[in-house]
């Protein structure tokens, strides 16, 4: 017996079609991961408390945008979004480097909005009085 081709005349993709998530979530977590680790080759003081929290990346992988947190707060992100600017090119090189990838997507830097309004709903909850109906 001969095997058939599926009726759509595509063929599956290469190495992808067994995951369980999306091809650009799989590229978002292993850009985090290599620039994750490049900051922490870089010998910056300036980066020393900024952590990557998670990366957005369009699906034809030209564009990457960085999601940062830091304990430096609110009012140091665009000195933290100028340093990290400083590295770009050694990031995407470092990610061309280890993903043997065609195309190396631009990179930019935006602060994690999400992980602060939890964290300010979180002091809410907590600076809460303890206020309980009287019956």
């Amino acid at each position: 017996m001969s095997k058939q081709r599926p009726r759509s005349g595509r063929r599956a993709p290469k190495g992808g079609s067994s995951h369980g998530y999306p091809r650009t979530a799989r590229l978002s977590e292993v850009l985090r991961e290599v620039i994750a680790d490049e900051l922490t080759r870089i010998d910056d003081e300036r980066l020393e408390l900024v952590t990557i929290t998670a990366i957005d990346v369009d699906p034809e992988m030209n564009r990457a945008i960085v999601y940062f947190d830091s304990m430096f707060g609110e009012e140091d992100d665009e000195q933290v979004i100028e340093v990290l600017l400083e590295y770009r090119a050694r990031m995407q090189a470092s990610i061309n480097r280890q993903m043997h990838a065609r195309k190396t997507p631009i990179l930019s830097f935006k602060p994690d909005e999400v992980i602060r309004s939890a964290a300010r709903i979180e002091e809410l909850l907590r600076k809460k009085p303890d206020t309980t109906p009287d019956e």
